[in-house]
């Protein structure tokens, strides 16, 4: 089976609270500030560790959970986080992603994204299912490393012609802080040089089985001490020029199928505009993705690949259907499932593609009882101000004592998300009068400015009141306390 070899991207790096370092931050969000359960050694939850606040049962409950995955021994069962909105469901999704680790697929859905004009409700289920599941592969090659010292092809009459020359074979040379070698390859392999653009200096390596070939960087023996500069300097590679070199490529199942159902077309004008007015999405069958899990269990009965199992989050579970959750219950069942998560804020409520099945959180039983449900609790007022504190924090701004109380005491009359959505705008309008602290009265005309949602709902009852009470045609500007 050919794979596409998929090179990670590089992510954003979180730097400490300096100012400086804040500056450079282009973005921050939401759960910045979360880097874990803030759990002890023995499993019990800390006031304040890795940016979480609160909720300590419910973060004693995900770390029993963690151990679970990393014992794999949660396979088939899923996690349902249920609690009233703004209490930190989704931070513990994110949380326990943190605790698994990088090198763990973690894929967030939101329940509502199955619904797409593209393709079937289930295919994107079984898209992300496909998506949270890694394979790591580890093959051994044998490669020629080192910086290209000498580059000289030879060149021969052509065959098949009596005029024009041909590349019958280049010469090149390679140094390693061990020594040089000179190989003589076959003209292919000058191609691929050619190709990659790579000169006398760079830092290459070449594959011994396939002559695919790699430029690294430039040699750092070529560094100036300007700063103006946009290659990529490495150090000259130790050890010999030939050597046996262990790569490790991570993937998913989702990556191998795209791969494979890929149509390769020809070069014809009708082929590509085929593929330019065919949709970007299309369905993977049954059959192929049976294909893909075929040649995997080849791989892992070879040694060659091993399985990660990740975690895929679904949010806002209640949104599903019956027939997605139908499509769950037996997807948990496969021997090729992720660790599921799901987080929900209703409580009894009507099933989703039903007329009359009422079930808790939306979620019908039988999906239900394959369920450890946590809880998570309202936050209290001492928990709100440290949330706020850290916020602060991660979002470098200058809070007072007093302006820190107002903010929780507003957190605790409506939610902790509206108390965080006031930090920044008071900021801005401390910045506007010339100062760089937040004060109370900052606090309060934001507050002024900007209506919770408690107070906006009281807002339109009292104009639906008023309305009513004026007759046809009355009604008035109503003042929202």
């Amino acid at each position: 089976m050919k794979v596409t070899t998929l090179q990670p991207s590089q992510g954003p790096t979180h730097h400490s609270a300096a100012p400086a370092e804040q500056a450079r931050q282009l973005r921050v969000a939401s759960h910045s500030h979360i880097k874990g359960l803030g759990l002890s050694e023995t499993g019990e939850a800390l006031t304040q560790g890795s940016g979480f606040i609160g909720q300590a049962q419910a973060r004693e409950a995900c770390g029993v959970v963690v151990d679970l995955i990393r014992l794999r021994k949660f396979s088939g069962r899923a996690l349902l986080l249920a609690g009233p909105p703004g209490t930190g469901k989704t931070a513990l999704a994110m949380a326990i992603s943190h605790e698994l680790g990088t090198k763990v697929p973690f894929r967030i859905l939101v329940a509502s994204e199955v619904y797409s004009a593209e393709v079937k409700k289930t295919e994107v289920l079984a898209e992300n299912f496909r998506r949270a599941i890694g394979i790591r592969v580890k093959e051994t090659k044998e490669v020629f490393e080192g910086e290209l010292t000498e580059l000289t092809p030879t060149e021969a009459p052509n065959p098949l012609s009596g005029y024009g020359k041909t590349i019958s074979h280049v010469v090149i040379g390679l140094k390693t802080v061990r020594g040089t070698k000179q190989l003589r390859l076959d003209p292919g392999v000058y191609e691929a040089i050619q190709k990659e653009r790579i000169v006398v200096g760079d830092v290459v390596y070449i594959e011994a089985n396939t002559g695919a070939v790699k430029r690294v960087g430039r040699s750092d023996a070529y560094a100036t001490e300007f700063d103006l500069e946009s290659e990529t300097y490495v150090p000259l590679p130790k050890g010999d020029v030939h050597k046996r070199k262990e790569l490790v490529q991570d993937l998913n199942l989702h990556d191998l199928d795209a791969a494979n159902a890929r149509p390769q077309g020809g070069q014809d004008i009708m082929s590509v505009m085929g593929q330019l007015v065919k949709g970007r999405r299309t369905e993977v069958t049954d059959k192929l993705r049976a294909e893909v899990n075929k040649v995997v269990k080849g791989y892992v009965d070879q040694g060659v690949a091993e399985i990660v199992p990740g975690v895929l989050f679904i949010d806002e579970v209640h949104m599903l259907d019956i027939e997605c959750f139908s499509y769950l219950s037996r997807a948990l069942e496969s021997p090729m499932a992720p660790h599921v998560i799901f987080a929900t804020n209703r409580g009894l409520t009507l099933v989703r593609g039903t007329d009359d099945i009422t079930s808790p959180h939306g979620i019908p039983m039988d999906l239900l009882d394959r369920c450890l449900i946590v809880r998570t609790e309202p936050y209290r007022r001492e928990e709100i101000r440290k949330v706020l504190e850290v916020r602060a924090g991660v979002e470098g701004l200058a809070v007072g004592t007093e302006a820190l109380d107002k903010l929780a005491d507003e957190g605790s009359r409506s939610s902790l998300r509206y108390a965080l959505q006031l930090l920044s705008p008071s900021a801005i309008l401390a910045q506007l009068s010339g100062r760089q602290e937040i004060t109370p009265e900052d606090v309060q005309e934001t507050h002024d400015l900007f209506l919770d949602a408690k107070r906006s709902a009281r807002g339109l009852e009292d104009w639906a009141s008023e309305s009513e009470s004026s007759g046809p045609g009355g009604g008035g500007a109503v003042e929202i306390k």
